[in-house]
């Protein structure tokens, strides 16, 4: 294991927008208002705070994290790094495999790292309440966690196949003070739609989104916020990558490869842009991998196209890999993968060939994350077991190619509150559902039409 010191906590952000050799598309405006909901109609109005999206668009390399975002950070931050010497030895691998663990933090995964800083710089701009939408219920948490200590409200609309997968998650909310709202309801206008359309509706990250944007819209007071994607948050979790780069220093190794989960982005943007920036100062040849569900696997089966974030289509259309914002990706108990877009950054980087994708069914996902739970003692969260099937891959492809190479992979969020989804893949009760070209084609014919 390597440990660093509370005092070695990142004193900064890294802003991978001052180093990137390709440009990354400005966002379009929507073209349609907000739908009517609540009393409010019009235009979408602002949602982020200038001050914390102000530097994320820009160029500087190094964004000062406010020390009252830090202190929390203290809390329990750094977090480990390991070298999964015991799946190495049960490989029988001449790979080095390291993991960088972010299950130690309060709400169990990294979603807390921009869910403080969002929460800071929401409340000194007057924000009374945020409201968002979550998959698998990780960043839900989050932000409700980061809410309380500001005496902010946190409204959550909870994709309704991962409320009922995993209860207990909107239980933890509810804990900490969060209203939980299953998606799609029939709370807002997106949400009675997407019902009439399909009652029995699993529902997705872009309706549930869609559903906080009306709500937020509606109420004095409130705003949306995100917790994956946007440039913000990409940047926030770079604490992950810049604390890693100390450790690996310390354990004497530079990873061959980088891998991650990829939802919408941040997970693997965390890990991957501050050793991006490293191995660019050199020659490192390391490749970057983001590792999908096939159930919903928008860069290695999408189209890098304009399009909205949200399932109503009311906001910006960013340049990004998509299956269209209305496409319905199986109810998989990766929940926090089932997004249907990525990052604009990370979409343009794949887009340049600056790092690789693949995807994974669920059988080989649960596969593998219970080898790594027996061999390491840790239960992977789902979304996080995509990134172990992937670091299996590299040791096995090291094994019969006898030849060694340093791995190093993130292990997002434990998996203690996704057990149900275990003792399914346990059970023989796990299913592998791949979307077909034609469901694919179809969700993305109005984009590819669209002038």
């Amino acid at each position: 294991m390597f440990r660093l010191g509370a005092d070695q906590v990142p004193t900064h952000w890294y802003n991978i927008l001052a180093d990137l050799p390709v440009e990354v598309p400005a966002p379009r405006p929507a073209p349609r208002p907000a739908p009517p909901g609540n009393g409010r109609e019009g235009p979408l109005r602002p949602q982020l705070p200038l001050s914390m999206y102000r530097p994320s668009v820009g160029t500087t390399r190094f964004i000062a994290i406010p020390e009252p975002v830090r202190a929390e950070y203290q809390r329990w931050r750094p977090t480990p790094l390991y070298r999964a010497s015991r799946l190495e030895k049960a490989l029988d691998t001449p790979a080095h495999l390291y993991f960088k663990y972010e299950g130690t933090s309060p709400s169990g995964s990294h979603k807390i790292n921009t869910a403080l800083a969002q929460a800071y710089y929401y409340g000194r701009s007057g924000v009374r309440e945020m409201v968002t939408g979550t998959g698998a219920g990780q960043w839900g948490t989050a932000l409700s966690m980061a809410c309380h200590p500001y005496g902010m409200a946190c409204t959550v609309f909870m994709v309704r196949s991962s409320h009922r997968q995993k209860p207990y998650r909107g239980t933890l909310m509810r804990l900490n003070g969060a209203e939980v709202i299953e998606s799609p309801s029939d709370r807002t206008e997106v949400g009675r739609a997407a019902l009439r359309a399909d009652p029995g509706s699993p529902g997705s990250l872009g309706i549930a989104n869609a559903e906080a944007i009306e709500y937020a819209n509606a109420r004095e007071g409130a705003r949306f916020s995100i917790g994956s994607g946007e440039n913000h948050v990409l940047m926030h979790q770079t604490v992950i990558g810049e604390e890693a780069l100390l450790q690996m220093e310390a354990a004497g190794e530079f990873p061959d490869v980088v891998i991650a989960a990829m939802g919408a982005g941040s997970n693997f943007a965390g890990l991957a842009f501050p050793f991006y920036r490293a191995a660019s100062s050199g020659s490192t040849g390391t490749r970057f991998l983001a590792v999908e569900p096939d159930a919903c696997p928008k860069m290695t089966r999408g189209s890098y196209l304009m399009d909205h974030t949200d399932y109503s289509g009311v906001t910006p259309m960013v340049k990004m890999y998509t299956l269209g914002h209305t496409f319905m990706a199986y109810h998989i108990h990766a929940g926090g993968l089932r997004y249907h877009g990525a990052a604009p950054i990370v979409s343009a980087m794949y887009h340049h060939g600056l790092v690789e994708a693949t995807s994974y069914g669920q059988t080989k996902v649960f596969e593998s994350g219970a080898a790594f739970a027996r061999a390491e003692g840790i239960v992977p969260a789902p979304e996080s077991a995509h990134a172990v099937a992937a670091a299996i891959d590299e040791a096995l492809r090291a094994r019969e190619e006898r030849s060694s190479r340093v791995v190093l992979f993130g292990l997002s969020g434990h998996g203690l509150l996704d057990l149900g989804a275990y003792e399914s893949h346990l059970s023989g009760e796990t299913v592998d559902v791949v979307p077909t070209d034609e469901e694919i084609q179809a969700s993305l014919a109005p984009l590819i039409e669209a002038p």
